[in-house]
């Protein structure tokens, strides 16, 4: 019995020893990838192991800033008074300034519905379809957008001046039925005010 405890007692000194050195080798080539000279893929001799930490490549400023990326898409979106979308051509720029793939920023424009990569109206409509605001009446006042404007969900007028857009919610629950127009929110208004506000923008661009 004495033998087999000891036995045991050796296994588990060797298996905490193998733990260690795991470790130290993990923490060396994890510092090694934050200060850029460790290379993906790199075998490890200390475990005999290939590494699986990622390795940031984009220089540190750019890694830095990168909580700033949604400030300067919005920023190129509408840099340009009538502008709402955002360039191909841009948006290429957008990914070499931040070190970021275009793929992966193309990923990120294309789930917040607050930009577009295709061309838009100069203003943008954007009518709430929250539960709250169903219930006060947002399908109403969709219908009667489609009648006033000629268009449905995700079309232009003609004259290029109106897009219109249904987005999940505006976050504006108790002021229910809300809409968005350009940056400007919207709510509680009447069809007839609605109207109001519209014709007043489409004079504004003749």
């Amino acid at each position: 019995m004495p033998a087999k405890h000891s036995l045991s007692s050796r296994a588990g000194k060797k298996i905490v020893h193998q733990a260690r050195i795991f470790l130290k080798a993990a923490r060396e080539e994890h510092s090694m990838a934050m200060n850029g000279k460790g290379k993906a893929g790199e075998t490890d001799d200390a475990v005999g192991n290939t590494s699986i930490l990622p390795n940031t490549t984009a220089p540190k400023t750019q890694i830095k800033y990168r909580d700033t990326l949604l400030f300067r898409l919005h920023e190129v979106q509408n840099r340009t008074r009538g502008k709402t979308w955002i360039t191909k051509e841009e948006l290429a720029g957008i990914a070499q300034d931040y070190g970021i793939p275009l793929a992966e920023l193309d990923g990120i424009v294309s789930f917040y519905t607050m930009f577009s990569r295709e061309r838009r109206g100069r203003h943008v409509i954007r009518l709430c379809d929250s539960l709250s605001c169903r219930i006060c009446g947002s399908l109403d006042i969709y219908q009667h957008l489609r009648k006033k404007l000629g268009i449905s969900r995700g079309m232009t007028t003609g004259d290029g001046v109106f897009s219109l857009e249904i987005v999940n919610c505006l976050g504006a629950c108790s002021t229910s039925p809300n809409i968005m127009i350009d940056d400007h929110l919207i709510s509680g208004l009447s069809l007839a005010e609605i109207d109001a506000m519209l014709d007043r923008l489409a004079k504004e661009e003749v």
